[in-house]
């Protein structure tokens, strides 16, 4: 994505400097922050079209439906992994993750930009999840609940941080220089995790399907926008113009 931005932002200077004689250097940074908003925008409103859903009879039916499958696969076995996997995205799993890839950012790649990127996407994503649920103020789900539970339910922070952190880290592991099965492996794996983590919060009685896919979006834009922010944060470090 970096490559691609640098690239746009090379053909674009090109094109004015060549059609239009007074050419603005900061205009190409304008119209990627623009895109960014454009993306970031798209995704609010998806967020904002489903929180005003939240109390229809038609989203109600769905998450009833959804639920009572989920819950109804209910076996010791799964219930073990689904209690691991809503551990790992809670804060001690967060921490344990952190501290290995803080480890492999300072042995293989020597440097703290990654962790520090990482963290701070994650951070966004979890004081953005704790505003949202106390403004839109939604309660559990009534019925049994295999784990416990403190805060409110919509959106579920564990499905927002998981896609906000676990997204950023397959941003992370696509854009390593590393053999191509080793990338799958790490996509599908993280890919699960994310998966896995939101089921576990509908499995477990905590939340509402709906719930799940509000932090997956939220978590999503948090992505895409630190992303973008970081790419053209980096630009202008490489950009010998500005």
């Amino acid at each position: 994505m970096k490559q691609s931005l640098f690239t746009f932002i090379k053909s674009l200077r090109e094109f004015l400097e060549n059609k239009l004689n007074q050419y603005n250097t900061t205009l190409p940074y304008v119209i990627t922050v623009i895109i960014a908003l454009i993306i970031v925008v798209g995704g609010i409103n998806l967020f904002v079209e489903l929180t005003e859903t939240l109390k229809t009879e038609m989203l109600a039916n769905y998450d009833t439906a959804i639920t009572d499958y989920i819950v109804s696969r209910r076996t010791p076995g799964l219930t073990n992994y689904f209690k691991f996997m809503t551990n790992v995205g809670d804060t001690y799993g967060y921490l344990i993750v952190l501290s290995i890839f803080l480890l492999v950012s300072l042995l293989v790649f020597k440097r703290w930009k990654y962790i520090v990127q990482a963290t701070l996407v994650l951070a966004l994503a979890t004081v953005s999840n704790m505003m949202l649920k106390r403004f839109i103020d939604r309660a559990r789900p009534g019925i049994e609940h295999l784990v416990s539970v403190e805060t409110l339910s919509y959106p579920s922070g564990h499905a927002m941080s998981a896609m906000a952190f676990y997204g950023f880290l397959i941003f992370l592991v696509i854009k390593f220089d590393i053999q191509k099965v080793f990338k799958y492996i790490l996509v599908i794996v993280l890919l699960t995790v994310i998966l896995s983590i939101g089921i576990s919060r509908i499995y477990l009685g905590v939340h509402f399907p709906s719930d799940i896919a509000g932090g997956f979006i939220a978590g999503f834009i948090w992505v895409v926008f630190c992303v973008l922010v970081f790419d053209l944060i980096q630009l202008f470090k490489r950009d010998p113009k500005t």
